[in-house]
């Protein structure tokens, strides 16, 4: 059995500045689960560009506020409660709410090494 907490990811490779908020990685690829499970907190009025080329993704939102665009142009509402997965490989547009940060419970497939981040610089979605 394996138990873990945030407090002691803190501070570790495992807690990763990914370019918007930070995302603690509770399970990573050396954990033989076969996914990831994250804590992912997107800061407050961040926009994020992004897509995941080699990984899906489900977040589940736990607190705040935010929408997720489709490259269609359709918005969706996050809050808490609402969950979304990128079940093909979807490019998509984060936005967190101005006021307070948006936090997530994200699984990926197949899992990060765990130490992955986001180039938001670029003009094309940030992937890994």
């Amino acid at each position: 059995m394996l138990i873990r907490s945030l407090s002691e990811l803190a501070g570790s490779k495992f807690e990763v500045e990914w370019g918007n908020g930070t995302s603690v990685r509770l399970l990573t690829t050396v954990d033989n689960m076969g996914f990831t499970v994250c804590h992912t907190v997107v800061r407050a009025g961040s926009f994020s560009h992004l897509e995941y080329r080699s990984h899906l993704e489900a977040c589940y939102c736990v607190s705040g506020t935010g929408q997720i665009e489709e490259t269609s142009g359709a918005v969706h509402r996050i809050a808490p409660g609402v969950l979304y997965a990128l079940d093909n490989h979807d490019r998509h547009c984060l936005r967190a709410d101005p006021g307070s940060d948006l936090t997530l419970l994200s699984v990926f497939n197949p899992p990060l090494q765990g130490t992955e981040r986001h180039s938001l610089d670029l003009v094309e979605a940030s992937s890994y």
